[in-house]
């Protein structure tokens, strides 16, 4: 079955990367990580740090997923630097080879763009498989009544649901014969 793992690298609470990333959780059943929740603290690089018990649980939480959705609101040009913070504390062993999926929440106009780019960027260093489909969401596809998206947005979603449970499949029958 697929471990798929959702990162909000959202801020503030109650903000629309947060109200996705819920969406997102509750409507494939897959489990989600709050950056604001992780208790991570800023990365200066002390050995200590990486004996955090909330930094190892993110560690192994990220290692046994299957795949990864990342989701971050565009904050002058790319992910939010909290997210960048939080991706800091991984390493290719997390990562390398695993598919990712990317979603931006912008403010509407041509926002998002430069986040995806930027998450795009960040996890190529780490060796992930950014897979090709990739999502920008403004204000409007939102349906902030009942929580969740319209219809059309949501398709968008579900359609990268898909593409990244493929990329997991084949990820997974890859790595089984080698």
């Amino acid at each position: 079955m697929d471990r798929i793992l959702v990162i909000n690298g959202g801020m503030p609470k109650g903000g629309r990367t947060e109200l996705l990333t819920r969406y997102i959780a509750r409507k494939y059943d897959v489990d989600y990580i709050d950056i604001s929740d992780a208790n991570l603290p800023f990365l200066t690089g002390e050995e200590e740090q990486w004996r955090l018990p909330s930094v190892i649980n993110f560690k192994e939480k990220v290692r046994f997923s299957s795949g990864i959705i990342l989701i971050s609101p565009e904050y002058h040009g790319g992910m939010t630097g909290a997210l960048k913070n939080t991706l800091d504390f991984l390493t290719s062993d997390e990562l390398e080879y695993k598919p990712v999926a990317l979603i931006a929440t912008a403010g509407g106009g041509k926002g998002g763009i430069n986040c995806l780019n930027n998450m795009r960027t960040v996890m190529r260093g780490f060796y992930a498989n950014v897979i090709p489909k990739q999502i920008v969401l403004d204000p409007e596809c939102f349906n902030y009544d009942d929580a969740s998206l319209w219809d059309e947005p949501a398709q968008l979603v579900n359609d990268l649901v898909k593409e990244l449970q493929m990329f997991i499949k084949i990820t997974s029958e890859v790595a089984s014969k080698m």
